[in-house]
């Protein structure tokens, strides 16, 4: 071959090297932090609210639940969310108290903007064949602020099941009267290991053993 075709070939394979080695580097340059999670806001003041607050509620339209967590692609660092629509549950106020509640996820249906990611985290990681919903536990009564079309933010002790295992957990739940009736949105830190959850590892990519299950419930009455 001669010197002006060996220079050709070599630059071919450099650049092969180049999409080998910095192809995923780039892709994982190239990728954005997920967006904030949904939390409630408030309400206009000409906005007429909901009478009251006591009574059994009930998840709505519109309700939203997911996990966020920190992954290393690599060797860059990569929030990711996941989020369903399909959220169902109960909560009840009886005089001013919030006195159960129960809230519950289908973890099938979480998806975030990687469907080969999906795949993985619905077979490997959660085993949703086996454990296809996760649920969270409000544990026992908490005292609720005067609420209004202002949020206010209250902590609350619960408990929560992922892949079939129930820890205790504290969240901070942020409420807030709407004209339909109320509004609340949460952010729940979670030990995946604590859940008998491994979080994955699989050389390119790595995922932190922690992070948090969000969600914001529309309720109605």
């Amino acid at each position: 071959m001669s010197r002006r075709g060996w220079g050709i070939a070599g630059a071919v394979a450099g650049v092969a090297v180049l999409g080998a080695v910095g192809g995923p580097l780039a892709y994982a340059a190239l990728q954005e932090d997920a967006a904030p999670a949904a939390t409630v806001q408030a309400q206009p003041t000409e906005v007429a609210l909901a009478p009251d607050t006591d009574g059994t509620w009930t998840v709505a339209a519109g309700s939203t639940a997911g996990y966020r967590v920190e992954e290393v692609l690599n060797g860059a660092d990569v929030t990711v969310a996941g989020t369903t629509d399909r959220v169902d549950g109960t909560l009840v106020v009886d005089g001013g108290d919030l006195t159960a509640a129960e809230v519950t996820v289908d973890v099938a249906s979480v998806t975030t903007d990687s469907d080969r990611r999906d795949g993985y985290f619905r077979e490997q990681v959660m085993d949703v064949a086996a454990h296809p919903t996760a649920t969270f536990a409000v544990t026992g009564p908490v005292d609720l602020p005067e609420l209004s079309g202002t949020p206010v933010t209250v902590p609350v002790a619960g408990e929560l099941t992922l892949a079939g295992t129930t820890r205790p957990v504290e969240a901070a739940l942020s409420a807030v009267r709407t004209a339909d009736g109320v509004d609340v949105s949460g952010s729940v830190p979670v030990t995946f290991a604590d859940h008998g959850i491994e979080a994955p590892d699989l050389g390119f990519v790595r995922v932190e053993d922690e992070g948090s299950v969000e969600f914001l419930l529309r309720l109605v009455r």
